[in-house]
């Protein structure tokens, strides 16, 4: 059976793998991206 592939180039197994790694990583760094903005704010109130 021939594999079907998307628009991506990828198997449907291949994009649900992608997936899984490329949200947790996604959200790891937003939250370091908020936290630096955070502290940065803490030490140098701009508002």
């Amino acid at each position: 059976m021939a594999e079907k592939y998307n628009l991506t180039g990828l198997t449907d197994e291949e994009a649900k793998e992608f997936h899984s790694i490329f949200m947790p990583s996604m959200y790891g760094w937003f939250s370091l991206v908020v936290l630096a903005h955070v502290l940065t704010h803490l030490r140098f109130p701009w508002i």
